[in-house]
């Protein structure tokens, strides 16, 4: 290409190019620097949560006989207007239900934040892993023997602490109200309860629950 040409037609066309080469160069930069990464959710947090609750678990489940992928978990950081019972299974990591649970009224008329205790006449919710025991009917219908096996639990069962349900407990999160308590026992809605037997008697192994806080 002669020089009169080039100056022409080339150098005009080189300038464009180098132009959109810096325009391009130059927004990605930008780009880069207002892009965030997205906050995890609400929902990620608490599959986290649980997850790392079974997980700590699976292992003593398999050892003692019980069943080392569903997992009861409740948390009572929650408030009590708000599920915190959740039926999660560790091979599926997903939340197969969830419902709301009492926690003690220690010894006042009520106890807004749960208080814990492993003493005998408490009345407060004892934190730690349980073995979900046998059915029986007892003085508030269906209920499950409960067997602490931690030092902050292990009087669960001279305690009568047990898994049982109250026509009082709704099916349905009712935040920011509370709803009632108990003497220790978690208790649940009388509908929730029977999917939580419906799926126990659908397992092979004895099934582990965890109260944290």
């Amino acid at each position: 290409m002669r020089y009169k040409q080039w100056v022409k037609y080339g150098f005009p066309v080189l300038l464009l190019l180098v132009s959109l080469t810096s325009y391009s160069i130059d927004n990605h930069a930008i780009n880069r620097r207002i892009t965030k990464p997205t906050p995890p959710s609400e929902k990620d947090n608490l599959l986290s949560t649980l997850k790392q609750a079974a997980i700590s678990m699976r292992d003593y489940a398999r050892k003692n006989g019980m069943d080392p992928e569903v997992f009861f978990l409740v948390d009572m950081r929650i408030p009590s207007g708000k599920n915190r019972f959740f039926v999660y299974d560790l091979e599926m990591d997903s939340i197969l239900m969830a419902g709301l649970v009492t926690h003690g009224k220690g010894n006042s008329l009520f106890q807004l934040v749960p208080k814990f205790s492993n003493q005998q006449g408490s009345n407060c919710t004892s934190i730690g892993r349980y073995k979900v025991g046998n059915a029986y009917t007892g003085k508030f219908g269906l209920a499950y023997k409960l067997y602490g096996l931690d030092s902050t639990n292990n009087n669960a069962y001279k305690r009568a602490v047990v898994l049982h349900a109250h026509e009082s407990i709704p099916d349905k999160e009712v935040y920011p109200y509370p709803i009632g308590q108990s003497e220790g026992c978690p208790t649940v809605s009388p509908k929730f309860l029977e999917q939580l037997s419906n799926l126990m008697s659908n397992r092979n192994k004895p099934v582990m629950m965890y109260i944290f806080s």
